[in-house]
């Protein structure tokens, strides 16, 4: 924290930049923490929050509901094959919360009181409360908080450029599968496996092998293990599909959205689940088989309002056809970043970038701590008036999904130049 002594303040957001009190202009290269669409200041959806404000402002649904809540959710489950009943919360975290609950209480219900356990992937990252930092334990973040996580089954992720040697990329990718089906044959005691969608993006953006999500839907189905997809970073478009786990032919029991169902502009999560999940859960008061979850500020009718019309904006602009262009220009330059004297490993999805920096290229050792990459990379990025933050040695690109083809050039020239620039350093 001694690192950062005071940050700049940002007053106004304006296309896809970020103006700060003092004027100065930075293009998002975050996406405002990964969930911006359309860029700021987006007048249909400024204007959708401004209507709903003069109608309803906030009101509870426990025992009530609203229209935007009601026309959102009928949106969420007509896009979402599989689905047929919307949980609405704050933010991704919280909806994977939900997830977990909702898993565990649905085998309680149907009276298999002995599956508790769940499964997930090596590195993935689902959140920053306890019971998303357990299914999502990332050593790196959560260490410190390890003794107060519930235990959780690890299995390997198969990631390309870190893996052990004596396999090849196919054949590690039977072993990741055949480990999860010995898993699944050896406890009778497993409520879901959970996994973030289509790849894992805080853990380093590590994309999955083209059949290995379906692969473990499949053996979910086949071992009655409930299957949970994190979606709240990797839907909507930002891998290139709008709902990634259909793209991924891989139909959960339950998942996650957040991020960019509001296209940033408003705190929105949701949980969906499939009508088996949800019958479970009927019955007279006294049977207690409810879901005792809820929040103040659940199926907000302003963060609703302006989420339909963000989900309206998709179609009318034809924004997921509009971005394989753009997703082409990112692809087109991973060999000249690869070639970077400090760069390991370049992984690209879509409209998602990440670029891997080591101090050794044979030996794909990541640059250490004390050399302060985050923060020179931070600092050199302004200089070239964009907004960049990395993950320890990963740098990654998360634009907005509208972003110009004039402006996403000018982030991934800005980003060679600032790759360069602090070479010098390392």
């Amino acid at each position: 924290m001694n690192e950062w002594k005071k940050f700049d303040v940002i007053t106004k957001g304006d296309g896809m930049w970020l103006i700060d009190s003092k004027g100065n202009k930075l293009l998002d290269g975050v996406a405002s923490m990964w969930c911006n669409v359309w860029g700021h200041s987006k007048k249909e959806l400024v204007n959708a929050m401004i209507k709903q404000t003069k109608k309803l402002q906030h009101s509870s649904l426990f025992n009530l509901t609203n229209d935007q809540a009601e026309l959102l959710g009928e949106k969420l489950v007509k896009i979402s094959p599989g689905m047929n009943k919307v949980f609405y919360s704050d933010d991704g975290s919280t909806a994977m919360e939900i997830a977990i609950k909702m898993a565990i209480q649905y085998w309680q219900n149907i009276g298999k009181k002995n599956k508790i356990k769940f499964v997930t992937l090596d590195n993935g990252y689902h959140g920053d409360t306890i019971g998303a930092m357990s299914i999502g334990y990332v050593p790196t973040f959560f260490s410190k908080f390890k003794n107060i996580l519930f235990p959780v089954i690890k299995t390997p992720t198969p990631h390309k450029y870190r893996m052990p040697k004596k396999y090849t990329y196919e054949e590690y990718q039977e072993y990741c599968l055949e480990k999860i089906e010995k898993i699944f044959v050896k406890n009778n005691d497993l409520a879901a496996f959970v996994m973030e969608s289509g790849a894992q993006i805080a853990g380093g953006v590590i994309i999955y092998p083209p059949e290995f999500q379906k692969k473990i839907s499949q053996l979910c189905k086949k071992h009655e293990v409930l299957f949970i997809l994190d979606e709240v970073a990797t839907g909507f478009g930002r891998l290139g599909s709008f709902i990634e786990y259909h793209a991924q032919k891989s139909i959960p029991d339950i998942v996650a959205y957040g991020k960019m169902l509001t296209g940033g502009y408003l705190p929105l999560a949701a949980t969906l689940t499939s009508q088996k999940i949800y019958d479970s859960y009927l019955g007279s008061y006294e049977d207690m088989r409810h879901f005792f979850h809820g929040h103040t500020f659940t199926g907000n009718p302003l963060a609703c309002a302006t989420a339909l019309t963000n989900l309206e904006l998709y179609d009318k602009n034809n924004l997921i056809s509009k971005n394989k262009i753009k997703s082409r220009q990112f692809e087109k330059r991973v060999g000249e970043i690869s070639n970077l004297s400090i760069v390991g490993d370049v992984r690209h999805k879509g409209m998602l970038m990440a670029i891997e920096l080591v101090s050794n290229k044979n030996k794909k050792t990541p640059i250490s701590l004390d050399k302060k990459i985050h923060q020179k990379i931070f600092v050199e990025a302004k200089k070239h008036k964009i907004y960049l933050r990395t993950l320890g040695h990963i740098m990654m690109l998360v634009p907005p999904l509208a972003i110009s083809e004039k402006e996403l050039e000018f982030l991934l020239d800005g980003t060679i130049d600032i790759i360069k620039k602090v070479t010098k350093d390392v």
